[in-house]
């Protein structure tokens, strides 16, 4: 009995041990539960919102660029694209290939179209083919039945309506790279385009704008249920330059097939009015994607339509040089208004002979006639007499050695020598034979096309450091002035005007009268090659008989008008042959073409 009796009493207890342990258990589901439903309410509120919502960004429309005139250089065009639903085709593979009878497909995308049907869900729509016509989208929906599955959608795609004529400056936008800096949801969606050149890139945060904000509801599987909300993103902002596309689209044409480059500036204010590197680029088809073949005909084109000839070429300047060597010997006292050397063709230094353009020598010459023959010799001697360290000196205070920034990617800073810098870079002193070379513009001494621009504005508006730049000027009362005298300036600015309204200057031929007004100019011819001994002596290879990529760059330095300049000008041809004979040309049509364009009202004259 009594164990009857303790058995009772075990289960009992073990009975209400499991009862104990299912009531803990039970107030612990409970309260867990009760943790869970009323102090994580916000935050699985949050998370199921999460995964009911989806958040999409909304691409901003990318701001448009203009000229001066508001002419329209940069905008944004309708882009009709085929896409294809896979879910909506019966047959992904038949449907494909209908399509190509319509319109035919490169093997590359065919591949990327299989590659994005792999990689996304079947309600996903995939992109077939962009920038469709007109034409090509009434085909596609002529054909409508054929091609169960594919839809057409419209967007906004960058479109450059001067082309290759504003390429190096404007540049182009294309999709956002590995290399890119993700400074911004947008960049992270796909096929996204930013500034990859030129003033696409300058002014990336600017015209890029904001995205706005979709929120759809969507079920388990990721499908699009309804909209909620939409908030609208922020449009890019709209940017004027000082550029006129006139003038560029002259500039450009003035060229032909030559290859070169060419900048023209407001002489007061410094606002660039042209700028021209040739060959150029279309930036459509960098914004549409270049074909294989595209890009292979760019980078094998020996003259390099990719480089921006006008601030990444640096070039020797030649005979444009010798104003500043004649206003550095004025400055030095080394020469004077009225000081004359005689030209005999050569002149030694030791037993070094030094030769003149002119194989019979110009004679007995003044400064201004100095200029105006561009004798070789004067500038020998001028160059010996003031020091390569002063003629360095005055060269940077205008402009040159040093890259200016205005704004576009790999700008060069050329090179100004000076015997400190010869001996930090050889270990070498300076010799007198280099004077004589780097006062023709020949030997060490580097610039750019840009930096010969802002060389001539210089001394055409009386000695102000004006800077060139794309964007408008509104006072011109606080550029510096540079400290060089007004009759040194004077004096050059005549030896200017006699290279091209006098008989017998270099540039004679390309001289021209539009309301009474005239140009000044230096021309320059830059040899590529060494003409040996021998062949002056027997006579030098004229340069329509040498290959191109031998012949002499031919470069023009000008300001127009000659008397109240407003507007200063450097082209350089690679291998044109001769400044006088075929830069000169070239800038005749672009300076008078300035002029009949001039707005008498945006005359911001500091001239003194």
């Amino acid at each position: 009995m009594n164990r009857d009796n303790d058995k009772g009493k075990i289960l009992i207890k073990r009975s209400l041990i499991m009862a104990g342990c299912k009531v803990f258990v039970l107030l612990l589901i409970i309260l867990r539960l009760y943790y869970l439903q009323v102090y994580q309410a916000d935050k699985f509120k949050t998370l199921a919102d999460e995964n009911r919502i989806s958040t999409r960004i909304l691409l901003p429309q990318r701001g448009i660029i203009y000229d001066r005139n508001h002419e329209i250089l940069a905008t944004n065009i309708q882009n009709f694209q085929a896409l294809i639903v896979a879910e909506q085709a019966p047959n992904v593979q038949e449907t494909l290939d209908a399509f190509k009878k319509i319109m035919p497909l490169s093997e590359a995308e065919e591949e990327r179209i299989k590659r994005d049907l792999k990689r996304n869900r079947s309600f996903v729509p995939i992109k077939i083919k962009d920038n469709l016509t007109w034409e090509e989208v009434a085909k596609i929906q002529l054909h409508a039945e054929d091609l169960p599955g594919i839809i057409i959608d419209e967007g906004l795609n960058r479109y450059y309506p001067y082309a290759e004529i504003m390429a190096p400056v404007i540049g182009y936008v294309a999709s956002v790279s590995e290399s890119d800096v993700k400074d911004d949801p947008l960049l992270e969606i796909p096929g996204f385009k930013i500034g990859k050149s030129g003033i696409e890139k300058f002014l990336e945060q600017k015209l890029r704008g904001k995205g706005g904000i979709l929120k759809l509801e969507v079920n388990a599987y990721g499908r699009v249920m309804k909209e909620i909300e939409e908030t609208e993103g922020v449009h890019g902002e709209n940017v004027v330059l000082t550029l006129d596309a006139r003038l560029q689209q002259k500039a450009y044409e003035a060229f032909g097939d030559e290859s070169g480059a060419a900048i023209l500036l407001d002489v007061n204010s410094g606002e660039i009015l042209a700028f021209v590197s040739t060959p150029s680029f279309d930036p459509n088809a960098f914004t549409q994607g270049l074909s294989q073949e595209q890009w292979n005909s760019l980078i094998n084109n020996e003259r390099h339509p990719l480089t921006n000839k006008a601030i990444q070429g640096q070039y020797s300047p030649g005979s444009v040089f010798k104003p500043l060597v004649a206003i550095a010997g004025l400055e030095a006292g080394a020469i004077k208004p009225d000081t004359r050397h005689f030209c005999a063709g050569k002149m030694f230094v030791g037993d070094h002979p030094f030769h003149c353009w002119k194989r019979v020598g110009h004679g007995y010459l003044s400064l201004v006639e100095a200029l105006q023959h561009s004798c070789d010799i004067y500038f020998y001697e001028t160059a010996q007499r003031t020091g390569i360290d002063k003629i360095a000196e005055v060269a940077r205070r205008f402009g040159l050695g040093k890259a200016i920034n205005i704004g576009l990617e790999n700008e060069k800073s050329g090179l100004i020598p000076d015997k400190d810098w010869k001996l930090a870079r050889y270990g070498e002193p300076w010799q007198v034979g280099e004077s004589l070379i780097a006062g023709i513009g020949q030997g060490y001494v580097l610039v750019t096309p840009l930096q010969l621009a802002v060389m001539t504005a210089r001394i055409a508006n009386g000695g102000y450091e004006v800077t060139p730049t794309f964007f408008p000027v509104k006072n011109t009362s606080n550029i510096k002035k540079i400290n060089v005298a007004k009759e040194h300036l004077n004096i050059v600015k005549d030896g200017m005007y006699a290279v091209v309204n006098v008989p017998g200057g270099t540039a004679w031929a390309s001289q021209f009268v539009y309301n009474d007004q005239r140009m000044s100019g230096k021309t320059g011819s830059v040899q590529v090659r060494r003409i040996s001994l021998k062949e002056r002596q027997t006579g030098v290879i004229q340069q329509k008989d040498l290959p191109w990529k031998y012949r002499d760059h031919a470069i023009f330095i000008a300001y127009a008008p000659a008397d109240k300049p407003k507007y200063a000008l450097a082209v350089l041809v690679e291998h044109g042959g001769g400044g006088s004979s075929v830069a000169a040309p070239i800038a005749a049509k672009i300076l008078k073409e300035s002029l009949i364009l001039d707005p008498v009202s945006h005359n911001k004259s500091i001239v003194q």
